[in-house]
């Protein structure tokens, strides 16, 4: 757990969230998807963003992969790296969304209460989690990464799915069974979703 300096005090700015939102002319939260690796997480996430960019929503995407280049390029894989993982992204993404942009998280997040500590970040219903539903022999026999190849050869230890846990989300907000639906299909139903239960943004089309 990270200790927070006693020393600190929260500076407060003169531009709110609401003044963003105004200028936005939309409301700023976090869509968060979490899956096996090969899962489709990045695949959709992507072609979620893009939809709403060309809606003239102010987006931003935080692949897992990514920040572990440059934000996380210090952590391993161990169950205290993965955990300070989330909770980097997640912190991130919470001052990405009171700066205004609907942020888009694909993260494996294999820890049921590493899910729950991103999603503790966020106030009110500013945090979608979306489950990428896909079995564990339909992602290896993707393998885009040739990952589960070298985890299976133990190459790769502690690989989620193969030899570290994936715990179920049991309450996200959107399940997407990737196996079946297509990227098409997977976005009209995350498109649909934030038309439906959010007044945040408005969504011309799910088409």
């Amino acid at each position: 757990m990270v200790e927070i300096n006693r020393n600190l005090t929260w500076q407060d700015t003169k531009v709110t969230r609401h003044d963003r939102s105004e200028m936005n002319q939309h409301e700023s939260f976090c869509l968060w998807f979490t899956g096996l690796s090969g899962s489709g997480k990045s695949t959709i996430a992507t072609a979620v963003e893009r939809s709403l960019h060309l809606q003239g929503i102010r987006t931003y995407l935080l692949d897992g992969d990514n920040v572990r280049h440059g934000l996380c390029s210090d952590l391993g894989f161990s169950a205290e790296d993965r955990k300070e993982n989330i909770r980097r992204i997640a912190q991130v993404a919470g001052l990405m969304v009171d700066g205004g942009s609907v942020v888009i998280v694909a993260a494996i997040s294999p820890n049921q209460q590493d899910r729950q500590m991103a999603r503790e970040v966020f106030q009110n219903n500013d945090f979608v989690e979306i489950f990428v539903d896909c079995p564990v022999d339909v992602c290896m026999q993707r393998d885009p990464k040739g990952l589960y190849e070298k985890a299976v050869k133990g190459e790769i230890p502690e690989f989620t799915g193969i030899s570290s846990p994936y715990d179920v989300p049991l309450d996200a907000e959107i399940h997407l069974d990737s196996g079946k639906l297509s990227i098409e299909d997977s976005v009209k139903a995350v498109l649909a979703y934030i038309q439906e239960h959010t007044q945040k943004v408005k969504i011309q089309s799910v088409v």
